[in-house]
């Protein structure tokens, strides 16, 4: 899902703003740092490997653009813990464990993902934040 969605969410974004001639669009990810860094818990591994797919996507995306001499921009916006039930997806079997998770440090919430998107999409025509 982390790869596969993001790749045809992606892929239908861009052909919808190319057949409506809409050249100053944006296409964010919501990625992870966990795209960027494996943390030593073996139980995250495949998750990084996802993660790092999308920063290597939303790269990718954002080189085809600049060659295609759009004005679309490709943003891939990676927090760090985010307060959700991911945790205890992750720890299915020990609920202790999960809540300790978002217990450990100060987690980010869903407002703070929904401002750093408001940031991205109102930064200038000119400005890419990566």
């Amino acid at each position: 899902v982390n790869v596969m969605a993001v790749s045809i969410c992606t892929r239908e974004a861009y052909q919808s703003m190319k057949e409506r001639n809409i050249d100053d669009g944006h296409i964010i990810n919501i990625n992870s740092m966990n795209g960027h860094s494996v943390v030593p818990q073996s139980v995250v591994h495949f998750y990084s490997a996802t993660k790092y797919a999308v920063t290597a996507l939303t790269e990718g995306l954002r080189q085809e653009l600049r060659e295609a001499r759009t004005h679309i921009r490709a943003t891939c916006i990676s927090p760090g813990l985010v307060e959700t039930g991911f945790a205890f997806k992750l720890h299915d079997n020990d609920p202790e464990r999960a809540a300790a998770t978002y217990e450990s440090i100060r987690c980010l919430k869903a407002e703070d993902m929904a401002n750093a998107v408001i940031y991205v999409l109102s930064a200038p025509p000119h400005v890419q934040v990566g």
